[in-house]
């Protein structure tokens, strides 16, 4: 059983949510954020980047974190952003090419990721997750939200919607045109049906925001093992989202040599554990399936599509990700950490193959690997039997702004 709780958010004044209203954090390198801080003084990448405001300090320095909880204390005294006088769930819609989105957002239990109803699908870096427990402790508040999925049997998604009444408190469009509004709930009795209706539900998956889910559970484990817990503080903030209201876009991969092989020699080992076949067109198809399974690959001037000669059956195993990282990347071009190998690039969400054609045409890379999506039957199953999926498998929609709600860790 899920248990939902509402919050009181600090939000942005609506007239400068537009200004305020930023990409998340980890989408963007310490000179992308300063560049926009420049851009934008208001940007909320001062509170979750706030080390591009700081270059001279190493990216852990304590001075970073205080810097960030600094600027967002400043955000709150001078009423840019302003704290709800009420516990209330927020309804997030997004409007895009892709279609109309709409999550609920709420505080979700610690205890509840601890004990498995939330479950993982990702490993997290452990650089990255202390980043955020430093961030999230030192702030005192969560500043992204945890991108969660449920099943939807129950069609509540369809009452979630039915909510959405008048105006939103504030509307931003972000550079995409996609246009990204806030609902607030502040009835008791609709707060109360909702938190009804998430009672039957037996699971969360954590789609993105894995660093963010641990680190907030980590500082609700720091605090109560120091002795100043709240109960704010044993919760985090997320935006709930259907099993039927995402997208998942492919991760494709970009090399930047071949391991010290000529062409041929490499071709002929890739024959050796794959059915090797030209193709031309957009060769790949629309959705990872359990038949036919085939990753496509660019080389020279030319689309190949490669179709493993050995099947897995093991449901991580049987991924065309893992597949390619075992068979190909590890075995053939020497890459066997891809979290770290500087020689492997990944490549994210809706492109044509044609980026990556000119990714390569243009001597940055000599190899690509379109990657097709995975289901997300197929993410909920592994994470329902605690597998673990390989790095970048997955690229989820919609993606959030940062900085339209905060949840603070005090009460």
């Amino acid at each position: 059983m899920v248990s939902l709780h509402p919050f009181a958010a600090v939000r942005p004044d609506p007239a400068i949510a537009q200004s305020v209203a930023a990409v998340p954090y980890d989408v963007v390198t310490t000179e992308e954020a300063r560049s926009c801080i420049d851009k934008n003084p208001l940007s909320f990448l001062r509170v979750s980047r706030p080390d591009a405001e700081l270059p001279g300090l190493s990216p852990h320095d304590p001075r970073i974190y205080e810097h960030a909880r600094s600027t967002f204390q400043n955000l709150q005294d001078g009423r840019l952003m302003i704290r709800d006088d009420s516990p209330s769930l927020y309804l997030y819609r997004v409007q895009a090419d892709g279609g109309t989105f709409t999550g609920l957002i709420a505080c979700v239990d610690a205890e509840d990721y601890l004990s498995g109803l939330i479950r993982r699908h990702e490993l997290t870096q452990y650089e990255k997750e202390e980043d955020r427990t430093r961030h999230i402790d030192t702030v005192n508040a969560q500043t992204g939200l945890v991108f969660l999925v449920y099943r939807d049997p129950a069609c509540i998604a369809d009452s979630i919607k039915e909510l959405i009444e008048g105006e939103p408190e504030c509307e931003v469009t972000n550079r995409n045109g996609a246009r990204h509004q806030v609902f607030r709930i502040r009835n008791p009795d609709q707060i109360q049906r909702l938190q009804a209706l998430f009672r039957v539900v037996s699971a969360l998956y954590i789609a993105d925001g894995h660093h963010r889910a641990a680190a907030a559970v980590n500082v609700a484990l720091k605090r109560q093992g120091e002795g100043r817990s709240s109960p704010e503080a044993t919760k985090f903030m997320a935006v709930l989202f259907a099993h039927h209201q995402v997208m998942i876009h492919g991760y494709s991969r970009l090399v930047t040599d071949l391991g010290g092989l000529s062409m041929p020699a490499f071709l002929e080992r890739v024959a050796k554990k794959f059915i090797l076949q030209p193709c031309s067109g957009d060769p790949l198809p629309t959705a990872e399936g359990p038949e036919d399974r085939s990753i496509c690959m660019y080389l020279s001037n030319r689309w190949y599509s490669l179709t493993p000669r050995r099947r897995e059956t093991e449901p991580v195993a049987a991924l065309d990700v893992s597949v390619l990282q075992e068979h190909l990347l590890r075995s053939i071009l020497g890459i066997s950490d891809p979290r770290k190998d500087r020689r492997l690039h990944y490549h994210g969400g809706v492109h044509s193959f044609h980026d990556l054609e000119q990714m390569v045409d243009s001597g940055q890379f000599a190899i690509a690997f379109a990657m097709r999506p995975v289901s997300i039957e197929t993410v909920m199953t592994i994470a329902d039997r605690k597998g673990i999926m390989p790095p970048k498998s997955t690229w989820f929609e919609p993606k959030l702004l940062s900085g339209l709600l905060v949840h603070t860790l005090d009460d």
